[in-house]
This record gives structure tokens, C-alpha cells and sequence, in this order.
């Protein structure tokens, strides 16, 4: 059509998205298209602001690489990643969930580790912990088999991959659930840490007056046919910023219970004092076992 005034562009636009074939694609396009104009009204954005946001978003696909993802950093930080996961699980939103964020430093082909084995693989300081876990079905039941890729960062607040001083796939590791749907394994206690602000998402936080910290927390992805990827964090509630997460990840069913020891362990002769152990349940949905794209190689 032949725009004579502002409103037929959204009309004009509106009807060709509601063209596409595919019914799903269709009705996202259209929505979007119905939601972008609404904002650009809304805020009135100006030209200079429209070239500045078209450069930002060029900004951050080119800071996106095989270590970094700038994209899914934003997506957190603006909250979009958290609400998408909640509205996706737990009955729709509508009940409690251990589905949690992916977050940008997942990794394919962690090293299989024995159940009860370390992932710890270099010098890493810092106060053990031991994990116990156990992955059930909706009914509470045991799920075994399961595969069950963990990872968090070291007590320096660092990822392996964004860190030289250590080893290759230093705290991470594949389990596989038992008979009895468990899994366990020894590591060092985390700490929250900053996420990187060095590119577009740093600059929003700075506008914001926002801190950059996620509190300490476990990630952990099980995988197992009938069941939808469980992708899960657990978070510890002693940390300073467990009530003001930059990345809006935790919720009341997140939070892990790491109980500090300051006797000696019952069975680990070889550790001092203190240590920590958490305990955890994992429940999986029935669904689908696709996994993920992972954010970096």
C-alpha cells in the first residue's frame, strides 16, 4: 500500500507478516511487528536513537564468539532469559520449577567423572564441598540414568574458559544417576562474581546504577530420554547479592541448602576445616530430550 500518514505503515507491515505460512512464525511476526511500532510510539524514539540502538544491536553480535556471549548476557540482564524459562515450565508459570537459566558459559563434552569423584582438575583454593543429589520424576519417583553435566565457577569468581590459570575443564564434569536416581561428587565451595562489563551490557549497567554480581550458585543440566533437559542453578543464600541478581535467575525453589562443617569430615582424611555440603533434588518434566545450543564452545 502507498503510506499517507504513520498508522498505515503498522497496517502495511501487520499484513504482510499475517502472509507467513507457518502458523507459529506467523503469529510471532505479527505480534512483534504490533509490539515494536507500539514502543516506538510509546517512547517516541527519535532518528538519532533509532541509528544509536541499530548500531548496539550490530555491537553485540560482534562481541558475541566461541568464549563470550554478549547476546545472552543482555537477554539476562534485561530479565527476557528468566521470564521465558518460568513461562515455559513449571505447568506453565504456574507452580514452582528447578528450571533455571542456561547462562553463557555452558560447555558440550564435559570429562565423565565416577559418582563421588572430584571435578576439580587444578590448583583451585578453597573450601571443599560435597554434593549429594538426586534426580526424581513429577511423582518424587527416581530417575536413573540420567546424564548430568555440572559446572559453576572457581572461588575467584572465573570460569575455566575465561580463566588461563587454570585447567581444562577445571569444575566441570558429567555424572550419571544410579539405580536410586542419585548422584555425588566433591568440589570446592563458589562464590558469586561479576559478569563481564566490558562491552554493551556493562555500559547499560552503568546507566542504571546497577551492580554487575550474580550470587554464588551451581549449575547443573540433566539429560534424559522422556523427559525435558532440566537446566537448573542452585544458589546459595549466604551470598551478599542473592536478593539482587543482575541476571533476575534465582527463585524461592533455587535456593540449595550449603551447610557449613567445622569438624573434621566423617570419611575425607585428606581436607581440613571448613567444609561445605549441599544436598538437592532435581525433578525433571516429562517431554522432549533436546538439548540446548551450547552459548560457547
Amino acid at each position: 500500500m502507498i503510506i499517507e500518514r504513520q498508522q498505515d505503515v503498522t497496517v502495511a507491515a501487520t499484513s504482510v507478516m499475517e502472509r507467513t505460512s507457518d502458523p507459529r512464525l506467523r503469529e510471532i511476526m505479527v505480534s512483534l511487528v504490533k509490539h515494536l511500532h507500539g514502543f516506538v510510539r510509546d517512547v517516541r524514539l527519535t532518528e538519532a536513537e533509532f541509528r544509536e540502538a541499530a548500531a548496539i544491536i550490530g555491537e553485540l553480535g560482534k562481541l558475541t564468539t566461541d568464549t563470550h556471549n554478549e547476546i545472552i548476557l543482555m537477554a539476562g540482564s534485561l530479565g527476557v532469559s528468566s521470564l521465558v524459562c518460568l513461562l515455559n515450565n513449571g505447568d506453565q508459570g504456574n507452580t514452582e520449577t528447578a528450571q533455571s537459566l542456561l547462562g553463557p558459559f555452558w560447555r558440550l563434552n564435559s570429562p565423565r567423572v565416577e559418582n563421588g569423584g572430584s571435578i576439580v582438575r587444578s590448583d583451585t583454593p578453597g573450601a571443599p564441598l560435597f554434593v549429594t543429589a538426586r534426580v526424581v520424576d513429577a511423582a518424587g519417583q527416581p530417575i536413573a540414568g540420567a546424564e548430568v553435566d555440572i559446572w559453576h565457577a572457581s572461588p575467584v569468581g572465573l570460569y575455566e574458559n575465561q580463566d588461563p590459570e587454570q585447567a581444562e575443564m577445571n569444575l566441570r564434569g558429567k555424572f550419571t544417576s544410579d539405580a536410586d536416581g542419585r548422584f555425588w561428587f566433591r568440589s570446592v565451595m563458589m562464590t558469586g562474581y561479576p559478569i563481564p562489563t566490558s562491552g554493551v551490557v556493562g555500559r547499560l549497567l552503568k546507566q542504571q546504577g546497577r551492580h554487575p554480581y550474580r550470587p554464588a550458585h551451581l549449575h547443573a543440566l540433566i539429560f534424559k530420554p522422556g523427559f525435558k533437559v532440566l537446566i537448573s542453578q542452585v544458589y546459595d543464600p549466604a551470598d551478599p547479592h542473592i536478593d539482587s541478581d543482575v541476571q533476575f535467575g534465582v527463585t524461592k525453589a533455587l535456593i540449595g541448602d550449603f551447610v557449613r562443617h567445622d569438624e573434621p569430615h566423617p570419611t575425607a582424611s585428606d581436607i581440613g576445616t571448613p567444609w561445605f555440603s549441599l544436598d538437592y533434588v532435581y525433578r525433571m518434566e516429562v517431554g522432549d530430550a533436546v538439548l540446548p545450543r551450547p552459548p560457547i564452545k
